[in-house]
């Protein structure tokens, strides 16, 4: 369908460009000057910059679109004819940033009752931690700075140290030691419970070394998944585990020191301001998360791959189903997912963090390992997967007391070590506690053909009474009630019918918590 109201050479160009439109690419058509490229007759005419929205007449001026410029042409006057640069020259600073900045101010307007929170010892950081919030301030979105700094200098932040201080379970003096170690990680403790508790948090950022990273990162990983989080710092390009956890911080290496601003700092942290101011103002519509299938998460292993696979399969059409990999972290990422709200149920198959827990494994999730299912009370259904292994680097990362065991090279990197009968029992006696403190509906599932792929009577783990002692264990010390149940199940935990249990049992207890709700 042709738009009639666009000259013939404009429509052409529309569609010339129609495949190039997520590119903000600057598209020039340069008149030749020599009489062999052009008629005798040709008029040369003159780039103008035009939107492409104007062009297409858009009403809808609140959206932020990208902005593809097209070039329109206005034809010379005769005199003009012998002085016409060959090349146009174009402006990238006038033609575009305003436009830019408009689009970005209309977005953010839709996010006003959202802050951009600008954190860090403004005391030593201050030029700096300034300047993004100026970047911020040029897009239209409002900004609160929390000053972090611990010296005790009289502060300019909307909000004090001393008020951030007021925080800490043991109040401002706790912070104000007079020692930078104990102070600083004080300090760190009561701006994680101060932020948690801003209703008009809509982001965060820091930026800084080592020290304002330990202080800033706590904070947001108490935040929950997907409030947007950003740190600049100068040891992202290194090993960062500590300061993100199990959350979404995004992590930007400084390059330069933070200290002073330079042609480089200041890209950076407009850079990072950008991203922040991003994410805020396209903040996705939590409307629109409800709308579709409710999110469950699923724990697997290599050596569990087959029941997992299988569960996610019968489930899939009525869940959106996040399978984590129990590494540690993957544990701690679910349940941190728990804690935000964000997943309606469990299916916790591989508990195997539990036993780099106890043995000092490289992938252990901690102490809170189900804690989060104990909190928020939600339907959750839990297996023995993978509890006959501890998992170590390459062989030679090994610790030396444990050289005699018995050890299963999965890859030259990951070495598998096989629990002991007494190690099993101290486990299933540490999940069976876990299990009794959940309130919500709870449906633990006993795998008797064993927990995992090496775990089967023709596997390289395979030890009967290694795991009748966990199975002892726990069902020793599990505490039976009307919402929680210990389920035998006759079969190796890959095996079809052990994956048909798991979502026989989900189904169950997620059904009469629907049930339950809309009585």
């Amino acid at each position: 369908m042709t738009d009639t109201h666009a000259p013939a050479d404009h429509t052409a160009s529309k569609n010339r460009d129609s495949t190039n439109v997520n590119s903000p690419v600057f598209q020039v058509r340069r008149p030749s000057l020599q009489g062999g490229d052009r008629s005798p007759g040709e008029q040369i005419t003159q780039p103008v910059l035009v939107p492409e929205e104007s062009v297409a007449h858009s009403a809808k001026e609140d959206a932020l679109t990208p902005t593809l410029f097209r070039i329109n042409r206005r034809h010379a006057e005769p005199h003009e004819l012998e002085t016409r640069q060959t090349s146009p020259t174009l402006s990238l600073v006038e033609h575009r940033e305003p436009r830019i900045h408009e689009a970005v101010r209309t977005s953010v307007a839709r996010s006003i009752n959202r802050a951009a929170y600008v954190a860090g010892t403004f005391d030593t950081k201050g030029s700096e931690l300034n300047f993004i919030k100026s970047r911020l301030d040029t897009v239209g979105l409002r900004t609160v700075t929390v000053d972090l700094g611990t010296s005790g200098r009289p502060s300019g932040a909307d909000i004090s140290p001393r008020e951030v201080a007021r925080h800490h379970p043991d109040g401002a003096d706790a912070v104000f030691t007079g020692d930078r170690g104990t102070a600083v990680a004080a300090m760190a403790e009561a701006f994680a419970q101060f932020l948690v508790e801003q209703r008009d948090l809509g982001g965060v950022i820091s930026a800084g070394g080592s020290g304002a990273t330990a202080l800033a990162t706590p904070a947001m990983q108490r935040l929950d998944v997907g409030i947007p989080k950003v740190m600049v710092s100068t040891v992202a390009s290194g090993d960062v585990k500590a300061y993100v956890g199990p959350t979404d911080i995004c992590m930007m290496y400084a390059v330069t020191d933070v200290q002073g601003l330079n042609r480089i700092s200041r890209r950076v942290l407009a850079n990072a301001a950008n991203a922040l101011a991003g994410m805020i103002a396209q903040a996705p519509d939590k409307r629109e998360d409800e709308q579709e299938k409710a999110a469950i998460g699923l724990t697997m292993f290599g050596v569990t791959t087959p029941c997992v696979q299988a569960v996610a399969h019968a489930l899939q059409d009525r869940f959106d189903c996040l399978v984590f990999h129990a590494t540690g972290t993957g544990g701690q990422s679910m349940e941190k997912l728990v804690d935000s709200g964000l997943l309606k149920g469990v299916i916790d198959a591989t508990t195997t963090e539990v036993a780099d827990f106890h043995m000092g494994g490289v992938m252990s999730a901690g102490a809170d390992r189900m804690g989060a299912i104990i909190r928020t009370k939600i339907p959750y259904v839990g297996s023995c997967g993978a509890l006959d292994m501890v998992n170590w680097g390459a062989m030679d990362t090994v610790p030396e007391k444990f050289h005699d065991r018995q050890f299963y090279a999965h890859n030259p990197q990951v070495t598998l070590m096989r629990t002991t009968p007494k190690e099993n029992d101290t486990m299933g006696r540490w999940i069976a506690q876990k299990l009794n403190q959940c309130e919500g509906p709870v449906r633990f599932l006993i795998p008797e053909g064993g927990i995992s792929i090496l775990d089967s009577p023709d596997g390289e783990f395979w030890n009967s009474e290694a795991d009748r002692a966990l199975f002892g264990a726990i069902e020793e010390e599990f505490a039976a009630a009307a919402n929680r149940r210990l389920i035998h199940v006759p079969h190796n935990i890959n095996d079809p019918e052990f994956a048909q249990a798991l979502v026989g049992n989900f189904l169950d207890i997620v059904d009469d918590e629907n049930e339950s709700t809309h009585v």
